[in-house]
């Protein structure tokens, strides 16, 4: 199923409709990107009867013209939860990617009825790093990702246009900066927080910090795989979180 809400946000969505008392999920890319990476988890996730949204975030990739500019790190937030409510979905499971854990952190600081649980797969982006070095580990990541990634995330950063990709990026900077771990610090929905063992963006000691920081977290690592670890090994995450809505992980 794909769609485009009032709000110009488009969403591609498997399983059952959202119905209530259903378990469902939400889906939260990274900076610059679509869902399109999220798919082979959202199917996953799909097929074992939760009911799965993937929204592109306003002003990104097929729902770019659903703001006018890049909006920050607050804005989208505030934006998908309002996409959320008008879908009347129950709270969620929000599982998010890179600097979609920034976004996913917002809305549950902000929305915290509208989440039940949150899985963030290699949050970033980590306070007191400098933007240079931080841009850095993000190439480093980039040979250590399946090749069939590259293509589709260069061509969601074109369709979405650079110069809203680095705006997005200064932003997403700033929040980390000044507000990252304020959201986090707020959250008390049950937290899963999970790191490839060869991701060179989100540190072994940064999972750690952040799982300390929200109310209830604990962590993961899932070996051999790197920053999009949804995408390199969806079976293994679509395992994982299962266990996790299920009570599986202390």
């Amino acid at each position: 199923m794909e769609q485009r809400t009032d709000t110009g946000i488009f969403t591609r969505g498997f399983g059952a409709p959202p119905r209530d008392g259903a378990p469902n999920a939400v889906l939260v890319h990274g900076l610059g990107l679509s869902g399109r990476y999220l798919v082979p988890l959202a199917r996953r996730l799909a097929a074992s009867g939760t009911t799965v949204l993937v929204p592109d975030l306003p002003g990104n990739a097929r729902s770019r013209a659903a703001a006018r500019r890049a909006l920050d790190v607050g804005q989208l937030a505030d934006a998908l939860a309002h996409w959320h409510r008008q879908l009347s979905l129950g709270p969620s499971c929000l599982v998010a990617n890179s600097v979609g854990c920034q976004v996913t952190a917002a809305l549950t600081a902000r929305h915290p009825d509208l989440v039940s649980r949150m899985v963030l797969v290699g949050p970033a982006l980590e306070p007191r790093t400098f933007g240079p070095r931080q841009f850095a580990r993000l190439l480093a990541d980039v040979p250590r990702e399946p090749f069939s990634l590259l293509p589709l995330a260069a061509a969601d950063y074109l369709v979405t246009g650079l110069p809203r990709c680095a705006a997005s990026f200064r932003s997403a900077l700033r929040d980390a900066a000044e507000s990252f771990e304020g959201n986090l610090a707020r959250v008390h929905a049950p937290t899963l927080v999970v790191r490839g063992s060869g991701d060179t963006i989100a540190s072994a000691a940064w999972i750690r910090h952040v799982a300390r920081v929200v109310g209830d977290g604990r962590t993961a690592e899932m070996p051999g795989v790197a920053h999009a670890a949804h995408y390199s090994a969806p079976d293994a995450m679509a395992a994982l979180i299962e266990k996790f809505t299920e009570g599986e992980l202390s």
